[in-house]
């Protein structure tokens, strides 16, 4: 089947090299290698008032997704189990990810610890986490001299 498929390793290859590329530019304080079989992707926003982490965690419920903060590292665990598979079935492909996952994010803003707010729906995880006072920006009127 290979000799007809020449060119099927070079998706593989493709995959490695924008992974490598995107490694290349990315900051390196604020995102921290994953672990485990897959790890779900991650949006990090701030706001004035908050740090907002979104996750895609498809295919899973919110007992099975653990979240937890250590000083300004955010941490987002979980195992997604695989479906019961039949004796008769026959895959001709199989893409989804299963098993455990770590992801640990760097925040770009001190937070408040007791006020983080995670809520699960449609598969997406997102973490809110209120700025604490030191990290907000407080404005400061400038004057004008004569």
């Amino acid at each position: 089947m290979r000799s007809l498929m020449p060119w099927s390793g070079m998706t593989a290859l493709k995959q490695d090299m924008d992974r490598l590329f995107d490694r290349f530019f990315e900051s390196r304080l604020e995102e921290l290698p994953a672990f485990g079989d897959w790890a779900p992707k991650v949006d990090v926003a701030e706001t004035k008032d908050s740090v907002v982490v979104k996750a895609e965690i498809p295919g899973m419920e919110a007992k099975d997704i653990q979240v937890s903060l250590q000083e300004s590292l955010l941490t987002i665990t979980g195992e997604k189990k695989q479906e019961k598979e039949e004796k008769t079935e026959r895959f001709h492909r199989v893409e989804r990810s299963y098993g455990s996952f770590s992801r640990g994010i760097h925040l770009p803003a001190g937070v408040e610890a007791g006020k983080v707010n995670a809520a699960f729906k449609n598969g997406v995880l997102t973490v809110t986490l209120p700025k604490n006072a030191a990290a907000k920006a407080t404005p400061i009127p400038v004057k004008a001299e004569a």
